[in-house]
């Protein structure tokens, strides 16, 4: 397998067609400008680190560090995951929540792919582990957000009917599975649209990575149909998880509405 190599230069030549951004929020007067900069310098600085991390973490082949950077990884997503939503369930068991749900989702998608859908070659590699894992967290990160703000605010937007259905008895799950349908719906789309428009409309990412590698085009394929498959497997599982705990967390024992507990960004 062969591949071209970039230079600074190249990413350099990659970056300028970014300042298309910037001007359209100058000239449109988004407010958007320093927020950009700021995601692409964060952008370049966490991915160059992480691939000497990985490089140096594959070299090693330990199980501590895999473990260790796995374990980091996930604390990171479940922060993102709360950080994102302008209206969101607030306090640490929101956090909980979002960390825990990715951790779980993580460790059984990961190991499943590995173990069963790959093989029990990479079962504990991390050249395997770490990048499936990325993956999944990635995408899962984005449904628990979403469900989250959705959920938030259309608790609030519905607070009066909500109230009314416990008033007439309905337990706090069943008075909020509106509101739970639209933050699984919402959690789901991004997924759902990904597949519907993968190969016709775009290549995925990972597909085209491996294309550029110097990959054979039929076998890329093949992983971005396995990959995608996991993404959405791991999507489901999450946002199902961060609407129920989000339903419980909303409300008391009392079967109340508490959207006290909720917080802006």
């Amino acid at each position: 397998m062969t591949y071209l190599s970039l230079t600074a230069v190249d990413l350099v030549a990659a970056a300028a067609l970014f300042l298309i951004n910037g001007l359209l929020s100058w000239g449109f007067r988004l407010g958007l400008v320093k927020s950009l900069a700021v995601a692409a310098l964060r952008m370049v600085i966490q991915l160059g680190a992480i691939g000497f991390v990985l490089k140096f973490v594959f070299e090693q082949s330990s199980p501590l560090l895999t473990a260790a950077l796995a374990l980091f990884m996930v604390l990171a997503a479940g922060h993102e995951a709360l950080a994102r939503p302008e209206r969101r369930p607030g306090g640490w068991r929101a956090y909980g929540l979002g960390t825990g749900t990715l951790f779980l989702v993580g460790l059984i998608v990961t190991l499943y792919t590995t173990a069963v859908v790959i093989g029990s070659e990479a079962r504990l590699a991390p050249r395997y582990l770490l990048p499936i894992l990325g993956m999944v967290l990635g995408n899962a990160l984005t449904g628990v957000s979403l469900v989250f703000g959705t959920m938030a605010e259309t608790a609030e937007r519905e607070r009066g009917a909500i109230e009314a259905r416990i008033a007439l008895g309905q337990a706090r799950l069943e008075a909020l599975s509106d509101v739970t349908r639209a933050g699984l719906r919402t959690g789901l789309m991004p997924i759902l649209n990904a597949m519907a428009a993968s190969g016709v409309v775009a290549l995925p990412g990972m597909m085209t990575g491996q294309i550029l590698a110097g990959a054979d085009p039929v076998e890329a394929a093949k992983y971005q149909i396995m990959i995608m498959f996991v993404i959405a497997g791991a999507t489901a599982l999450s946002v199902t998880l961060a609407a129920l705990g989000t339903a419980w967390l909303i409300t008391d024992a009392r079967h109340r509405l508490r959207l006290d507990r909720l917080t802006r960004r």
